[in-house]
């Protein structure tokens, strides 16, 4: 017996489903662009890290992102939304991936697509993965993805050529005495 059912099937907070945006059970494999748009959401405003226990990933937003975490809702029914919650002057959702569903979906979803993230999202993911003993499965190479993208080449590491260039120019003149 978990947690949730000793406290009436629901924790505090937890949002309930409501008409069709409710959870509706265990969901498949995510198609190429719910998957895309669920690491692009928690590239940019998610938190990889846990509760010292377990690892979780959260994702808080303003609550005028509401249809945003109904979506969530559908297309990953394992997930749970909490709030609206008002704290500090904000108002937001929260939605949070924890347990199985974090292990047997979330990870290897981002890990499929570490190498295409910024180095400051995957350095968070791969902390996460650490910090909670979660075995990484081998990602797809680089070749696979970029094919699976139609061929757009990946983005080298470090500042693009251009700006590489004019910092190396900016660095030239401060050193020079005028």
């Amino acid at each position: 017996m978990t947690v949730k059912h000793l406290f009436h099937g629901k924790l505090d907070g937890e949002t309930s489903g409501v008409g069709s945006f409710g959870p509706v059970g265990e969901s498949g494999p995510p198609d190429d662009f719910s998957a895309g748009f669920l690491i692009g959401l928690l590239v940019g405003e998610g938190h990889f890290g846990g509760d010292g226990r377990q690892p979780q990933v959260t994702l808080r937003m303003h609550v005028r992102h509401e249809k945003l975490f109904r979506w969530l809702q559908r297309m990953f029914p394992e997930g749970r939304l909490y709030g609206p919650y008002h704290h500090g002057g904000r108002y937001y959702y929260q939605w949070m991936a924890r347990g199985e569903f974090l292990r047997r979906i979330l990870v290897p979803l981002v890990s499929d697509h570490l190498p295409r993230l910024d180095d400051y999202a995957a350095e968070r993911f791969r902390s996460m993965c650490e910090r909670y003993r979660i075995d990484l499965p081998l990602a797809r190479s680089e070749s696979a993805l970029a094919h699976q993208a139609g061929g757009y080449p990946t983005v080298p590491p470090g500042p693009p050529a251009a700006l590489a260039r004019a910092g190396a120019k900016t660095a030239g003149r401060r050193g020079r005495k005028g």
